[in-house]
This record gives structure tokens, C-alpha cells and sequence, in this order.
């Protein structure tokens, strides 16, 4: 029996779909349409039915709320998210360095978050900002911490009559960024690792520290451990505090796939950042 394909024009009528039929939502597709795929010529094979939310406006957008986040709606794309001046900077470099030009038109901040892919591009720097999504059904709405919402590789805490409705990110300064996408290419490529670090330094003080890393576990890795052992520390500290920094990063790296290179490459990434956080003629962009 073929598998029934639904248009809705609003978001609520999205949201009955979901609850009553368990429609699957589909807008960019860059995701869906390659784990279904049949091959070529062939349509994806879908076990449920679809329904196109590529139209419904509710969706669209990125505004700076007046509680102190930037809200990014679910269907903005990786380029218009890579242009906006309020989106994060760690956000919109991983952004602009997703896929090829074609995709990043086309797929979405929300089927990104969605797809809980470890090697995905986005949820990376969005669980280092703390970022959280909001989770929408025909009779609740609710938000939660990205990084509790992504449970494993393809799985996430979305219940089968909820939509993705937005991220927010709360509004932070630091002194310190560092994003670095590890591939075959720039773009156009998967990740093969990717990290995004960032700290606020202040009088000698590290005020704030975080790190987090792609496709070196089955979802992004940040770990709490590392950063306690910096944060509230003064910078001439760094050294004796490395190498036990270090290690706890290395115990929240998955033993599997390549383990003696993403331990070594994240190594060198997160001394490079820490030698930098040492230099006070060093701040901003890290590279």
C-alpha cells in the first residue's frame, strides 16, 4: 500500500497530522530521503506517512527575544543562518562550512537536530551555548537542553506527536572562540571530527571554559569534568592543570572508530586553544 503524502498549510494542521496519523515532517530532505533511499530512480521507501512543512511560516525565522536568547526557528536553512549577524559565531561557522552550496539552502536547522547524527554539523556548537529546543505538540509546548533532547546516534527525546518548533541560544560574550571542522574538504565534506571551544578570561581570571566535540562518540561530546578543572582557575595555572585537563577529555572520547586519532587531533586542538588563553595579546578569534 503505498504511503499517504500530506501538504499541510499551517502548523497546526501539521500538528493533528503528527498526532493523529504520526506523519513524518519533511522539509529540506537532505536527511531523510538518503537513509530511505531505494536507488536510482527509485523512490525512498517510508514506512509512515510524510508530510511536506516546508511552506508553514510559523517555522521560519531568527529574532533576538527579550528574554536573552536568540531564537532560530526550525526550517532556517545553513545559509541563512551562516548570514544572520545574530546568530552566534560558532554557530555560523559550522553552518557555512555545511555540505555543499546546494544543501545548505535546502536543508534545515531543524532536521539537522533531528536526524541526531554524531558527525552532524550544528548540534555541536549548539550544546556548547547551551542551546535548547523547543518541542511543540497539538496541546503542550516544551523546551529542554539540546544536549539532554539528543539521547544517542539517531535517537532523540521527540515524542511521536511533537514538531521541532525552534533552538534558543542564550546570549553570551566571551573573549575567546575556536571552531575547527576536520573533513576531506573545507565543506561538502562529512565530519570527521569537528570542536568548538570557548572562554571569558578576565583579569588574569578564566571566568567561563567549554568545549565540545563531533563525531567522537555517539552524540556531541562536552565534558563537565575538564571544564570544572579549569573554570574559576587564574591562566598562569594552565600548565600544571593540562595534562589532567587532558585525560578527562580523553575518558569522555568513544572507545571506537579511529580512537588514537580523534584522542590525538582533539588533544592538540584544546592545548592549541589553552596556549592561546595564556597569551594576553591573544583573544577573539582563535585560529
Amino acid at each position: 500500500m503505498a504511503v499517504r503524502n500530506y501538504i499541510p498549510e499551517t502548523l497546526e494542521e501539521a500538528l493533528t497530522l503528527r498526532m493523529n496519523e504520526h506523519a513524518v515532517p519533511l522539509a529540506g530532505g537532505s536527511d531523510i530521503m538518503v537513509q530511505h533511499r531505494k536507488g536510482m530512480g527509485i523512490a525512498p521507501d517510508l514506512d509512515k506517512p510524510v508530510m511536506i512543512i516546508s511552506n508553514l511560516q510559523e517555522l521560519k525565522g531568527i529574532s533576538r527575544r527579550d528574554d536573552g536568547y536568540i531564537e532560530i526557528r526550525a526550517l532556517e536553512t545553513p545559509a541563512s543562518i551562516a548570514a544572520s549577524e545574530l546568530v552566534p559565531w560558532h554557530v555560523r561557522q559550522a553552518a557555512s562550512r555545511m555540505g555543499a552550496i546546494a544543501l545548505r539552502n535546502v536543508a534545515t536547522i531543524g532536521g539537522n537536530i533531528g536526524n541526531a547524527s554524531p558527525k552532524g554539523d550544528l548540534p555541536q556548537p549548539l550544546i556548547l551555548l547551551d542551546a535548547e529546543v523547543v518541542l511543540v505538540s497539538l496541546t503542550s509546548e516544551r523546551r529542554m537542553l539540546l544536549d539532554q533532547f539528543i539521547l544517542g546516534s539517531k535517537k532523540t527525546a521527540l515524542a511521536d506527536d511533537e514538531i521541532i518548533k525552534s533552538v534558543l541560544i542564550p546570549e553570551k560574550e566571551f573573549t575567546h572562540l575556536f571552531y575547527r571542522k576536520i573533513g576531506t574538504r573545507r565543506a561538502n565534506a562529512i565530519s570527521k571530527l569537528s570542536l568548538s571551544a570557548a572562554a571569558v578570561v578576565r583579569d588574569g581570571i578564566i571566568e567561563d571554559f567549554r568545549a565540545s566535540s563531533g563525531a567522537a562518540g555517539p552524540k556531541v561530546i562536552r565534558s563537565r569534568e575538564a571544564e570544572s578543572l579549569l573554570t574559576k582557575r587564574q591562566i598562569s595555572e594552565i600548565p600544571e592543570i593540562a595534562d589532567d585537563f587532558i585525560a578527562a577529555w580523553d575518558r569522555a572520547i568513544s572507545p571506537h572508530a579511529m580512537p588514537v586519532y580523534r584522542r590525538n587531533t582533539t588533544s592538540r586542538m584544546l592545548l592549541h586553544f589553552l596556549e592561546a588563553l595564556q597569551d594576553e595579546e591573544r583573544s577573539g578569534i582563535i585560529e
